[in-house]
């Protein structure tokens, strides 16, 4: 990983698709007792064998880094990381228009 994931969380730069897929990766490979390099960001989520209640775990842990609701449902239509990472930015890009709105 090129930086800290909480340099990224409090800079002031949007984050990125990237960002996000190294703080996912992070985050499985931690369910997982893996290292996060061993993660394929292409790779279906339910190929790692991700219980619910990691899953949940690592749904919690995003609204806590992200500020996202990350529902459970949102990772079924989004089934890998490459894919929710994508969405996330999207999200997030979103609602940092919607806060200069305002």
């Amino acid at each position: 990983m090129s930086k800290n994931m909480w340099e990224i969380q409090f800079s002031n730069k949007p984050m990125t698709a990237e960002d996000i897929q190294d703080w996912l990766a992070c985050q499985i490979a931690e369910q997982l007792g893996i290292e996060a390099d061993e993660i394929d960001i292409k790779v279906p989520f339910d190929s790692y064998g991700l219980d619910s209640v990691q899953t949940m775990n690592i749904a919690n842990l995003g609204k806590q880094y992200l500020g996202l609701q990350l529902s459970p449902l949102v990772i079924w239509n989004y089934p890998n990381v490459e894919l929710l990472s994508y969405y996330l930015a999207e999200e997030l890009q979103s609602l940092e228009l919607e806060v200069f709105e305002i």
